[in-house]
């Protein structure tokens, strides 16, 4: 493995600290600048080289709304999961054209319909400032300045970056605070759909497949990429591969995984298992419930309500099964015994003494965490003000605010390197359902009421009166922020303008922005800054007990992992690596047909065009989690040979721990979405333009 400049630093002088190999199997979600070489070449006998790294850095994409995806043709062509895409394609979706449940085909490029705010990032360097950063946060500055000295500076890094390059810029912290890497991305907002499933056959079997092992789902959709109105012509695509994955083969996994807690401290685990998860799975299911009232008044609710009630639905899922891998003493017990581990090396090494408290302010951070977590969630985190409406609002508010600041004085969303895109989720034609907003806020203001209690002064303020029934109904029968034009004008006013316009969702936020504000800077000084210095701390004792076969937790930036292709055992019984097309019409038949065991029409009218043996589904030992959705799985010469959507109920530990006995993460087959797009759907200019034999 090649090992960066700051690890190399601070192996001198651990010498006489151990060392063995961390990570376990296959281990990881590895840094683009520091894949695991030296472990793929000895274990598969395969080295990627910098050519092979820098293509399928270049062909893999973000998207915006949560998820990842890939470049699959030369002429812009976006593969990624139909769930990932649910969010565009709701908002193209009206009561005419429910998309969402009928699917979508543009058979000719006219036909593709451009997205409303979608926006797609795609890596194009990477660059460590962990020095620059760092340099910034001066001997006996206390955690209010360092922090504050930590976001100038990144601000200004950001910046310069922009304007000397025009991309994107974000500097993102790995390894709990040890590094700072800025990351360039090339920017697409013009995005248009191409091709979509109906959802019922990307979401087979629904939750009761989707808690256990969803593995009939054709969970896939296109989009194109754009550039002043024509398709991008591109150099890095991934090719398409002739057979598809095979058991036993050496795959890669090119995705954004969104955030993993594995470096955590024990306390840190604690507080997540005791406090963090509880409250937000009640949150999760209060808002799953309202949801699910709302849809079932009429079809027309349900269509409207549907991929929002499923996100919340699939971040039960996986909260689920996260706390319950907490709830297991046994994952615990590892966790207390690998902290004891660093813990007792460093109290033996005179030269990691600064190191040996770091755990006991990690705890004490943890602590005021504790007391702060639910009006922080509550108010910062708008909890307590569930509805698009009131993100708009605060988002005016706050920018009116916040652009006349030193940029590196800002908060972090309001920075000139983010401005665009705010600006284009600010703006976006995204339709906004107003009986469903009050529906929303309403539950939200009860929410914020029970939690804070009906006395205090922030709730009283906020429901001026009124119920929180009649007090939602005011609002948003009040707002004119559904105008595009309103909100344009209200951006670029003055604060006294903004302030006589007396928009509703507005002045909403103001009765809380003083409080949330100062819960924010505390948490991020008190909170977020004593742990970052801490845990780089840990960082150093860590590496150097484990070895140089470390990677940062995940970080919704772009990671490469890697596994086999094998099937797992459950309750003594074997679970093949791979399901097929007469499998997915027989686990249907098992059900009678009845939701969500139900096939769409087509699906049922041309079967007999399929050959039933294709792949349909397969499994892999891949280290994923949330975010790596409408990943690719790649082989050695870099060909699609699946594409991630989920993982099976043994995965959702890996937020903590990563394990490969049973834990598998779950892809569509390549050789599966082509026999589906050729027989079931007869795209054919779609199946010529993915296996490169278009005219």
């Amino acid at each position: 493995m090649i090992r960066s400049e700051f690890w190399v630093v601070l192996t001198l002088g651990l010498a006489l600290v151990g060392v063995r190999n961390r990570a376990l199997g296959d281990e990881g979600m590895w840094l683009f600048n520091n894949p695991p070489k030296e472990y793929l070449k000895k274990t598969y006998g395969f080295e990627p080289d910098q050519a092979w790294l820098d293509h399928v850095q270049k062909s893999s994409v973000r998207f915006n709304s949560g998820g990842s995806g890939s470049f699959v043709s030369p002429d812009g062509l976006v593969m990624t999961n139909h769930h990932v895409a649910a969010d565009a394609i709701q908002k193209l979706s009206n009561q005419e054209n429910n998309y969402l449940r009928d699917g979508f085909h543009a058979r000719t490029r006219s036909e593709e319909k451009k997205c409303v705010d979608l926006e797609l990032n795609v890596l194009q360097s990477i660059e460590d400032v962990t020095a620059a950063v760092n340099a910034a946060v001066k001997p006996g500055m206390s955690p209010e300045q360092a922090n504050a000295a930590r976001r100038g500076v990144t601000a200004e890094i950001e910046k310069a970056s922009l304007e000397k390059t025009g991309l994107r810029s974000d500097v993102v912290t790995l390894y709990n605070g040890a590094q700072y890497h800025l990351y360039r991305y090339k920017k697409y907002t013009d995005v248009r759909l191409v091709f979509a499933p109906e959802q019922q056959i990307a979401f087979f079997g629904g939750d009761p497949d989707n808690f256990e092992y969803p593995r009939y789902d054709l969970d896939f959709t296109f989009f194109r990429v754009y550039e002043n109105d024509k398709p991008v012509k591109l150099e890095h695509y991934l090719k398409w591969s002739k057979n598809g994955a095979a058991e036993n083969e050496l795959v890669f996994v090119s995705g954004h995984p969104g955030r993993t807690s594995r470096l955590n401290t024990v306390a840190e685990l604690e507080y997540l298992r005791d406090t963090a998860f509880p409250f937000l799975m009640q949150r999760l299911y209060r808002m799953e419930t309202n949801l699910k009232v709302f849809s079932d008044r009429n079809s027309e609710n349900a269509r409207r309500a549907k991929d929002e009630l499923f996100g919340i639905q699939n971040s039960r899922k996986a909260r689920d099964g996260g706390l319950a891998g907490l709830l297991d003493p046994a994952l615990m017990a590892r966790k207390r015994a690998q902290e004891q581990k660093i813990r007792d090396a460093v109290k033996s090494n005179p030269e990691l003494a600064d190191v040996v408290d770091a755990w006991d302010r990690i705890e004490a951070a943890t602590k005021k965490q504790l007391e702060m977590n639910r009006p922080y969630a509550m108010l910062e985190m708008g909890a307590g003000f569930n509805s698009i409406y009131f993100k708009i609002g605060r988002t005016l508010l706050r920018a009116n605010a916040e652009k006349g600041k030193p940029n590196g004085e800002r908060l972090r969303e309001f920075r000139d390197s983010g401005l665009e895109s705010l600006e284009q989720e600010l703006f976006s034609a995204e339709p906004i359902y107003p009986d469903l907003e009050i529906v929303k806020l309403s539950d939200a203001l009860t929410h914020l009421a029970s939690e804070l209690g009906t006395n205090s002064p922030v709730v009283q303020a906020v429901l001026n009166g009124k119920s929180p029934r009649l007090r939602a109904a005011e609002l948003v029968t009040a707002t004119k922020l559904g105008s595009i034009d309103i909100r344009k004008k209200l951006y670029a006013a003055s604060s006294d303008e903004l302030a006589a316009a007396k928009e509703p969702f507005v002045e909403l936020a103001r009765l809380i922005d003083e409080e949330s504000r100062a819960l924010r800077k505390k948490y991020e000084s008190e909170i977020d800054e004593v742990k970052r210095q801490a845990n780089s701390q840990i960082a150093k004792a860590r590496y150097a007990v484990e070895g140089d076969r470390v990677y940062p937790d995940a970080t919704f930036t772009l990671r490469l992992a890697f596994g086999t292709v094998n099937g797992f055992e459950e309750n003594g019984k074997k679970v093949p690596y791979v399901t097929n097309f007469a499998g997915l019409y027989e686990h249907s038949n098992e059900h009678q047909g009845q939701p969500p065991y139900d096939l769409p029409k087509r699906w049922l009218d041309r079967k007999d065009k399929l050959d039933l043996k294709v792949p349909f589904n397969f499994v892999c030992t891949a280290d994923i989690i949330g975010g790596n959705s409408g990943s690719p799985v790649i082989n050695r010469n870099a060909e699609v040979v699946g594409l991630i959507f989920d993982g099976n109920i043994q995965s959702l530990v890996l937020d903590f721990s990563y394990d490969d006995v049973q834990a598998r993460a779950v892809s569509v087959h390549s050789a599966g979405m082509i026999e589906a797009l050729k027989k079931i759907y007869e795209a054919d200019e779609l199946v010529q333009e993915l296996l490169g034999t278009s005219k």
